[in-house]
């Protein structure tokens, strides 16, 4: 298939450009002017529209907190257990949930979703394409990271449980990677000797992927004092890091810009409806994409739906960030952020076909894609 003549903003190129744009077998094989059809290759006139990649959100809780269905959709948090780093996003996620395909239909192609941020350690992140009835065929990349969470959410969750302050969260995190360094010092060191070897643990099992720095933590952390616990427990341990929400992150930029750990911000377009969010703003993107840090805009969806993440960086836009920028913050950057670049997040040769045709610019209100295609496959 070609998609001719279209005016192609790719998320790598500062410019827009002219070009058409080869897919065969799910990939892009070729973006150039004027390419060749092969014999009965279907082509798209795209004269006049403006192709952008595939919608990314590096954080969100799609498929797991069912539409419209109360406590029974609600999978996205196991609220018996502080830490449960052994739990998979992959196990909750609803292909057929209707948020999915609304997510489809605005030109959100992938996303990162998992557990929320009622436990210290709440398991697993995956990379997801928002089409398709099998998660198992929709994976780009499973796990991408390890949900961890400070602040407010574990404290409230498990307050009448042992956890009332910040310090029991941070000394249970440090607890659990400790004991995960032990059990992984003793399992290497038994060798194949199954006889030596400490007895299996779900929990300490997937946080080997952590420590060998496989994976990141991905952490959940609003307020300044809980990114920089998330920071300082990070070195300590020196395990990877992304920053999840960052919401007072423009407080501590100069700070932040030292560790250059990648922030995804967001949600932005709620209430402040707790103490950690009073100090939200919309212009935490541009300060902290100013000071050179690699920036994500994120829904939370749930917390935005998911289909309103190019509103968001929209109005980000409006309070200071460059519109090139913007572009990257739900492309390229969010697929960096969860690791999947070499894939998605870019219109590139050797990428997954993954792209949207609008006719304006998706930053203008209300517009959606005309077309979004998934691996090639148009699905609207």
């Amino acid at each position: 298939m070609i998609i001719r003549n279209g005016t192609i903003y790719d998320a790598v190129h500062e410019e827009p450009y002219k070009a058409d744009i080869q897919i065969k077998n799910g990939k892009i094989i070729a973006i150039k002017t004027k390419i060749k059809a092969e014999k009965n290759e279907k082509t798209i006139d795209a004269e006049g529209k403006l192709i952008y990649p595939g919608f990314i959100d590096a954080h969100s809780h799609l498929g797991l907190d069912g539409y419209g269905i109360g406590f029974e959709g609600s999978d996205y948090n196991e609220m018996n257990d502080i830490v449960s780093p052994q739990l998979r996003g992959i196990d909750s996620f609803n292909p057929l949930d209707p948020t999915i395909s609304q997510a489809m239909n605005a030109g959100v192609t992938c996303v990162g979703t998992g557990p929320g941020s009622a436990n210290v350690l709440g398991g697993t992140f995956i990379a997801v394409k928002t089409y398709g009835k099998c998660v198992d065929e929709m994976i780009v990349k499973d796990p991408v990271a390890m949900k961890c969470a400070f602040g407010e959410n574990p404290k409230r969750v498990y307050r009448e449980k042992g956890n009332f302050a910040r310090m029991s969260t941070a000394s249970k995190l440090r607890e659990m990677l400790n004991k995960a360094k032990e059990y992984m010092a003793k399992k290497e060191a038994a060798g194949d000797d199954i006889f030596k070897k400490p007895a299996y643990d779900a929990k300490m099992e997937a946080l080997i992927p952590v420590l060998k720095k496989e994976i990141p933590l991905k952490a959940h952390a609003h307020q300044a004092n809980d990114i920089l616990t998330a920071i300082r427990i990070a070195r300590e341990f020196d395990v990877k890091l992304t920053l999840e929400h960052v919401t007072e992150g423009h407080l501590i930029a100069d700070i932040l810009s030292r560790y250059d750990y990648p922030c995804a911000v967001g949600p932005s377009l709620t209430h402040a409806s707790k103490f950690e969010l009073q100090n939200k703003s919309w212009t935490t993107p541009d300060i902290l994409a100013r000071k050179g840090l690699s920036v994500s805009i994120i829904t939370d969806a749930p917390v935005i739906p998911q289909q309103h993440l190019a509103m968001c960086a929209a109005i980000a836009i409006r309070n200071g960030l460059d519109e090139k920028y913007a572009l990257k913050a739900i492309t390229i950057n969010p697929a960096r952020h969860l690791g999947i670049d070499d894939r998605v997040g870019s219109l590139e040769v050797g990428k997954d076909a993954d792209l949207c045709i609008f006719k304006e610019s998706p930053f203008a209100a209300g517009v959606e894609p005309e077309m979004v295609f998934i691996d090639g496959k148009k699905v609207k």
